[in-house]
Order: structure tokens, then sequence, then C-alpha cells
């Protein structure tokens, strides 16, 4: 079995975002060889998360808007928010989770027709957001 890392590094510039980066992990898989297989994407973050999601404009506002209504930032019964004013984006990362799996067949990334995959900001601006692709299989 074939095993393939490597990066992205990101850049967020707004507190509650959404950063596709489908092409860069197709790009990734297309480097990697492996054929058939899995891919595993990771944030390392423990106040962000993996998404996979369609790339409409509305939608993604509706998403940031549902984040952020249902982690509600701010509030005052967050007792992590003592020491820290981001517990909403610790318990977002905790729910939405900080990685995806997805299958690899033919050498392609296999998503749906309207399903690209994000990087869920939630306590940025982040001058660095670092994802982990590894690509495994043969």
């Amino acid at each position: 079995m074939k095993v393939y890392m490597d990066q992205i590094v990101i850049s967020t510039n707004r507190r509650f975002q959404l950063v596709d980066i489908t092409e860069r992990i197709e790009e990734i898989v297309e480097r990697s060889g492996v054929r058939n297989g899995v891919a595993l994407v990771f944030a390392p973050h423990a106040t962000a998360a993996i998404v996979a999601n369609e790339h409409e404009s509305g939608l993604i506002e509706d998403i940031l808007d549902k984040v952020k209504e249902f982690t509600e930032p701010g509030s005052s019964k967050w007792r992590h928010n003592i020491i820290d004013d981001n517990a909403h984006a610790h318990i977002g990362s905790a729910l939405f989770g900080a990685e995806r799996v997805f299958p690899v067949a033919n050498g392609r990334l296999v998503r749906g027709v309207w399903q690209n995959v994000f990087l869920l900001e939630m306590d940025g601006p982040r001058s660095r957001r670092v994802v982990h692709v590894v690509v495994m299989g043969e």
C-alpha cells in the first residue's frame, strides 16, 4: 500500500469563514499516484473543522449563520470564555469534526456533484491554518 502525505496552508481573514480547499486536495490526490484508496483531510486545530457541502454563496452564508447561532459566540454561559473568548469555536470543532475521509477511485477524489471540501474557520482571522492530506491506497 502506498501512503502519500502533503499539507495545505491557509490564511483566514474573518472570524467565521468557509475556505474552499477542494482543488488543492484534488491536486494532492493526483500527485500521490494512488489510483484506488482513501484520502484523509485533517485540520489539527481545536477551533476549526473540515466540512463538505455545496459551494454556493447563499448557502455558504446560511451555513456560517447557523454555525454562529448554534455555537453562540460571546455567550456568557461558556465557562471557557473566562480564559479565552473562543469557547464557541472549540465546541464547533468538537461537534463538526476536524476530519473527513473521501474515497479515491481511478486516481480521483470521489465526491458528490455539488460537494466541495472546506476548512470551517470559527476563530479567525488566522495567519496560518494547516490542513493535512493523507492519501492511502494502491
